[in-house]
C-alpha cells in the first residue's frame, strides 16, 4: 500500500473499492442530514479546487502511474461536484494513468437531481462508470423519518435517468433503520423498490453507532435475530432480472453473495438456516446489537 498523499479523515470507501486509489475531491457530504448516519457530521462540505486535485495526481509516481486501475472519488457525495470541473478531473486522471479502466463515486439524490442525462453519459464517457447510491429504504414513512429528504418514487426516477446514461448503480439499503415500528414495510418496499430498478449491485448494510446516538435512542432498536429476520423477508420477496446481491459490510452479521435470480434458492437458504440458528439463542433476540462507538 502506497500513500502519495493526505486525507481529511475520516475517510470512507464502499467494500468493492478497496484496491481503488483514492482521490477526495469533496470533503464531506453535500445532504449531511440523514439522522442515522453519522459518518460525515464533524465535516463541513466543500468542493476542493480542481488545481488542488490536479497537485495530487501529480505526486503519483510515474513509475506506479501504468498499475493503476480504478479509482474512487471521495467524499460522501462527489457527484455533487460541478460538472465542468468534474469532467475536467476525469480528463487529468484518463491522461495521468494510462491503464485505467473505472472510475466510481457515492451518489445522492440530491447531486443525481443536479445533473441532466446529457451531463451524465458525458461523465460515463469519461469513465465515471458506477455510482453507489444509498437508498436506505424503499419504505416512504421510514425515509422521512431519518430525513432522507427524496421520496421512494423520485429516487427511483433519478436511478433510472443514471442508468439510461449507462451508469452501473450500487444500491444500499440499511437492515435495522425503520426499527421495530415498521419492519415488514421496510424489508417489504426495499425488496419492491430493487425489484422496479434491478440494479447492477444491491448491498445490505446493517445500521451501527457512528454519531448518532439521538437517532438510535428515537427507534425501538430490532435484536440481531429480528434483523436476519428483516433480512429474510427482503430476500423472499425481490424480484430483479438481474442483480448482484452483496452483504459483506462489516456491519452485517450474515454475509451473503450471489446474484438474483440465479442464485435466490441458495441464499434464502442460508438466510432461513442463519435465522434458525438464531432463535436456538435466545440471547439473539431478548438483546439490542451492540451500539458501543467503538464496536465499528
Amino acid at each position: 500500500m502506497y500513500y502519495y498523499f493526505d486525507y481529511h479523515e475520516p475517510l470512507f470507501r464502499p467494500p468493492s473499492e478497496a484496491r481503488s486509489l483514492i482521490f477526495q475531491i469533496t470533503v464531506g457530504c453535500s445532504q449531511n442530514r440523514c439522522t442515522f448516519c453519522g459518518m460525515y457530521k464533524m465535516k463541513a462540505y466543500r468542493a476542493r479546487p480542481v488545481e488542488e486535485v490536479r497537485a495530487e495526481i501529480a505526486l503519483v509516481p510515474p513509475s506506479h502511474r501504468p498499475h493503476i486501475r480504478r479509482v474512487f472519488l471521495a467524499d460522501g457525495d462527489a457527484l455533487a461536484y460541478p460538472q465542468e470541473g468534474l469532467a475536467e478531473i476525469l480528463d487529468l486522471l484518463a491522461d495521468s494513468f494510462p491503464g485505467l479502466t473505472r472510475v466510481g463515486a457515492y451518489a445522492s439524490p440530491a447531486s443525481l437531481a443536479g445533473k441532466d442525462g446529457a451531463e451524465l453519459a458525458l461523465l460515463r464517457q469519461k469513465k465515471l462508470r458506477i455510482l453507489y447510491f444509498g437508498l436506505e429504504s424503499g419504505d416512504a414513512a421510514t425515509l422521512r423519518s431519518v430525513g432522507k429528504g427524496y421520496p421512494p418514487e423520485e429516487m427511483l426516477a433519478l436511478c433510472r435517468r443514471a442508468k439510461g446514461a449507462g451508469m452501473k448503480l450500487s444500491v444500499t439499503a440499511i437492515l435495522g433503520l425503520a426499527g421495530q415500528e415498521r419492519t415488514l414495510e421496510h424489508a417489504r418496499a426495499t425488496a419492491e423498490w430493487i425489484t422496479e430498478l434491478s440494479p447492477e449491485y444491491f448491498s445490505l448494510l446493517t445500521l451501527f453507532v457512528r454519531h448518532n446516538h439521538d437517532f438510535l435512542r428515537s427507534i425501538a432498536p430490532l435484536s440481531r435475530g429480528e434483523i436476519l429476520e428483516e433480512a429474510l423477508e427482503m430476500l423472499r420477496l425481490l424480484a430483479p432480472q438481474k442483480t448482484i446481491l452483496r452483504s459483506n459490510h462489516v456491519s452485517n452479521f450474515l454475509e451473503l453473495a450471489g446474484s438474483y435470480p440465479k442464485d435466490r434458492l441458495r441464499l434464502l437458504a442460508e438466510t432461513e438456516a442463519a435465522v434458525a440458528r438464531a432463535r436456538l439463542h435466545p440471547d439473539w433476540y431478548h438483546a439490542v446489537p451492540d451500539y458501543r462507538e467503538d464496536h465499528f
